[in-house]
């Protein structure tokens, strides 16, 4: 929402203070002004949430992709020291148990790598979720807002009740994010 639509809400909401039977109106006019303020702030904050697990995955699967490139330059050093001549075989037997060795270390290695990358894209996924889950609920909101103060204007309480529902559905939807593991 923004500053002026804001601004217009309150005086729109001040008029009708002084009609007894528009208070309700107005008073369910700023209930939900305070709601569509919070829904939005945990809505970017869940959007942000969402951007940072995504850089901690990238980032992982960027390790990831470090040690299986120097598990794969290992081996390749290990096949060059099997197949070439070498003057002293003991050295070259030595070298090569030692990267076997670091072969063996590096396929649990990647495994550990990959599965902290892939629990990370999950919890970007579930962020994700939840962060449509406020943007819908901020939207219905922001439309029983609009709605509820065409109340105001038309002197028609049909519009209230309209407002009313559509808040009601954009609590509901927000709170569902409390519903998702």
């Amino acid at each position: 929402m923004e500053a002026n639509e804001a601004g217009e809400l309150q005086e729109h909401a001040e008029h009708a203070s002084h009609e007894p039977s528009s208070r309700p109106v107005a008073f369910t006019m700023s209930v939900l002004a305070v709601l569509v303020a919070i829904i939005t702030v945990l809505g970017h904050r869940t959007h942000t949430e969402a951007v940072l697990k995504q850089n901690q995955a990238t980032d992982q699967w960027n390790l990831y992709q470090a040690k299986k490139i120097r598990q794969s330059d290992t081996g390749l050093a290990a096949d060059l020291l099997s197949v070439m001549p070498v003057a002293d075989r003991a050295a070259a037997d030595k070298i090569a148990k030692t990267y076997a060795d670091h072969q063996k270390k590096w396929d649990e290695d990647l495994k550990e790598e990959q599965d902290k990358a892939k629990e990370l894209e999950e919890q970007v996924e579930r962020a994700e979720i939840r962060a449509n889950r406020f943007d819908l609920g901020e939207a219905l909101l922001e439309i029983a807002l609009v709605t509820a103060s065409i109340t105001l204007l038309t002197k028609n309480r049909l519009y209230w009740v309209f407002g009313l529902i559509f808040g009601l559905a954009g609590i509901l939807v927000s709170a569902s994010v409390l519903l998702l593991k």
